[in-house]
């Protein structure tokens, strides 16, 4: 039930009113952490890494952040709004001023009834879905099979609606156009209002032989499945349009489009600002004073790098042209390299003393204390 299910920000560690950069910035902390490939023993970590992807799709999009600001969770029930005799449907019912105006038009019968018939030919809806990718499929772009649920032309009667070696007839009450218009006296005089046809239903048609496959509906809703074209260098939340690949259009409109909006998954120890690539390198605080060749893994393999002495902690380097592809452009960006260095732990007596005499030598001194001590295990 949607009043068991956690509140989004707080999934995400955001308050109320948290900007889109916050609002990326916590998904990819808190997927991070709780990556299921980095949690093997941990039965909870799918439910948790499912839980923040299903928050960070909601207030990632500005429409259903707004209703989930509004509504809570109740806004993406099925059963929200279908209240006594259905007088409210959720979101798609009342759409305001494109309502209000069927109201007025069809009052004063403004425009001959025509601009929002039903016969006239409709663009099909769109069909919104999400696809997970790896860092790496993201950076270099892939091709994915996604599948779908479409509603398409019926193949038995190619979209009539008709049984096979029947026609529709046109209807005889609105001849065709779906509507008809009634006259009524009131105290302001003659109204003339416009409506759907009740004879026809507002289709201009009546089938005598429905088609046995679709009911005389015209159209079947299929699985499919359509491979999709990721660019290089997309990004996480970015949508991808593909033309023509969603519901049917009716009345001879067009297709829809398939919007693929893209999740992509937390590397385990790559990160990403927009082109550029982030990692960060620990070193040993020898590497660090002497210099050292080391292996820094990069998008491409492991690469050869010269860390040269004296390099200090938060040190930055740049690898050119190993960062992510520009998004439908040329060249790549850059990987940063950010050094830490280790300091030494667990030593044991006579490691301690080497680091105490090197840090005399370098005039670092010792406490009174320290030298004290030092005396001491030198006379025994």
């Amino acid at each position: 039930m949607a009043d068991q299910k956690r509140d989004y920000y707080e999934v995400l560690g955001l308050k109320k009113g948290a900007s889109e950069d916050e609002i990326k910035k916590a998904f990819r902390k808190a997927a991070k952490e709780n990556h299921p490939d980095l949690h093997p023993g941990d039965k909870d970590a799918e439910a948790r890494f499912k839980e923040i992807n299903e928050a960070y799709e909601v207030l990632s999009d500005a429409d259903k952040r707004a209703k989930y600001d509004q509504y809570g969770h109740a806004a993406f029930d099925p059963s929200f709004g279908a209240g006594a005799g259905g007088g409210f449907s959720g979101f798609g019912g009342f759409d305001g001023f494109g309502d209000l105006g069927d109201i007025f038009e069809s009052f004063f019968g403004g425009g001959g009834g025509s601009r929002r018939s039903q016969n006239a030919p409709r663009k099909g809806e769109s069909i919104r879905v999400a696809a997970e990718l790896t860092f790496e499929e993201a950076a270099f772009g892939c091709k994915k099979e996604i599948p779908i649920s479409r509603i398409e032309d019926c193949a038995d009667c190619h979209g009539t609606g008709c049984a096979a070696g029947t026609t529709a007839e046109v209807c005889p009450d609105c001849g065709g156009t779906g509507q008809v218009r009634r006259q009524t006296r009131t105290a302001f005089g003659v109204m003339q209002t416009t409506a759907a046809c009740d004879k026809c239903r507002g289709t201009g048609k009546i089938i005598h032989s429905p088609c046995p496959t679709c009911k005389g509906k015209g159209a079947v809703r299929r699985n499919k499945t359509v491979s999709v074209t990721i660019p290089a260098g997309i990004d996480d939340g970015q949508t991808i349009s593909i033309h023509g690949q969603g519901h049917k259009g009716t009345n001879g409109g067009s297709a829809g489009d398939l919007l693929v909006t893209v999740r992509v998954l937390p590397h385990p120890y790559f990160e990403r600002d927009e082109f550029s690539v982030i990692y960060r390198l620990t070193i040993g605080m020898v590497q660090a004073a002497l210099g050292a060749d080391v292996e820094v893994p990069t998008l491409d393999g492991k690469v050869k790098y010269h860390i040269p002495e004296g390099t200090q902690s938060g040190t930055v380097f740049r690898l050119r042209g190993k960062g992510i592809q520009r998004l439908n452009s040329i060249g790549r960006g850059d990987q940063f390299v950010t050094v830490t260095v280790q300091t030494p732990t667990n030593l044991n007596s006579e490691q301690k003393e080497i680091l105490r005499e090197l840090g005399e030598s370098l005039g670092g001194g010792l406490s009174e204390d320290s030298k004290a001590k030092r005396a001491k295990r030198k006379k025994k």
